[in-house]
């Protein structure tokens, strides 16, 4: 009997949404060389289905491994984690700023 639950799910981040129903999502690992004992970023892009069109650019996203869906398409997206407009803080204007422009 097949076990229910257990696919690989990565984290990543939405680069593009431009096409329907799919996003383009960038995952990164961290690993070390095994000779040069140096820590080195690993980038990969994974094209994920994104039925409601709710993961936009910038966003944080699970994804998680699913049926092939099409000939890139193995991933769909589980959860928004982050939204873009969540981690960049709107910037504060202050009084101190201000006069010194003027």
């Amino acid at each position: 009997m097949k076990q229910q639950g257990y696919r690989k799910q990565l984290r990543g981040f939405v680069l593009s949404d431009r096409m329907d129903k799919t996003v383009t999502v960038q995952v990164e690992r961290r690993e070390m060389h095994p000779v040069y004992r140096k820590v080195m970023t690993r980038r990969k892009r994974f094209m994920a289905h994104n039925p409601n069109d709710r993961a936009k650019a910038g966003d944080q996203v699970l994804i998680e491994e699913t049926r092939p869906l099409s000939l890139r398409k193995r991933w769909w997206v589980k959860k928004v984690l982050r939204t873009a407009t969540e981690e960049l803080p709107l910037p504060m204007e202050t009084g101190e700023e201000a006069e010194a422009g003027s």
